[in-house]
């Protein structure tokens, strides 16, 4: 029987051997032990089988000798074909959880009027864009207010006749933690910049922490905005929900405060 056959040598677990076939074949994908079985004509195991639509992939379940065929069952005709191995999927990528992360943790040390936390009136205080109202701000306002958390968010604090200044100092140096959605909508806007700095001078002297969350920004335009903000633990919404986010920072100030 007319074949083509690939010695791909050691493969690693988890790697992806692909075949391209000229036309449809059979493709056997076996280990050095099934591989000697199929040229004696024996009886052997195999990845694989009669192969329609090309490329082929298939997953190596063990780091060992492979080989792959490809042949025409014994049918008139040239096979044609072409093989590589590639890499694996990585594990999905896991991020360190806020809560340990140490740098986002009030202490002693780090903040020399902890005394004061205690009696601040808010858990943290949200900084956005009105553009981001909708999508991010307001649903994870009211998720973090839903977990317990006493929130500063314009649309829970504000009021029509208030002095918005005031208003925002106020609840800047009332708020252990400063969350700031950060945005292509955010780095245009006073006000939100504004509040920026507010949250900046206070997370430099230790009196607050800074949360930022990146929305529908990449990290290149945050570090064209601000490197030092850039380089501080954020989260995003292109790869965490709000629900997942809330429930990230409930758990930082709750095991933090």
């Amino acid at each position: 029987m007319q074949y083509q056959y690939y010695d791909l040598k050691t493969v690693e677990k988890g790697s992806i051997v692909e075949v391209t076939l000229g036309y449809a074949a059979n493709v056997r994908i076996m280990d050095s032990s099934n591989y000697s079985n199929f040229k004696a004509g024996r009886r052997h195991q195999f990845i694989g089988g009669y192969v329609k639509r090309s490329p082929f992939r298939a997953t190596v379940p063990r780091t060992t000798h492979w080989y792959a065929v490809v042949d025409l069952g014994g049918h008139a005709g040239k096979v044609s074909s072409s093989v590589r191995v590639l890499p694996g999927l990585l594990r999905t990528a896991q991020q360190m959880p806020l809560a340990s992360v140490p740098s986002l943790h009030l202490s002693r040390e780090d903040a020399p009027d902890i005394e004061n936390a205690a009696h601040r009136e808010f858990d943290v205080f949200i900084s956005h864009a009105s553009e981001d109202k909708d999508s991010v701000a307001r649903p994870l306002a009211v998720a973090l207010r839903d977990r317990g958390l006493s929130v500063w968010y314009d649309e829970f604090e504000l009021r029509i006749g208030d002095s918005l200044r005031q208003k925002i100092d106020m609840g800047l140096a009332k708020s252990n933690f400063g969350i700031v959605i950060i945005s292509r909508h955010f780095i245009k806007k006073g006000w939100p910049n504004y509040e920026l700095d507010g949250l900046v001078t206070r997370s430099i002297t230790g009196d607050q922490v800074l949360l930022p969350i990146w929305n529908d920004i990449t990290k290149q335009e945050v570090i064209d905005y601000s490197p030092s903000l850039a380089d501080k633990v954020a989260r995003s919404t292109a790869t965490s929900t709000i629900d997942e986010i809330a429930d990230e920072i409930a758990d930082l100030i709750n095991g933090t405060c």
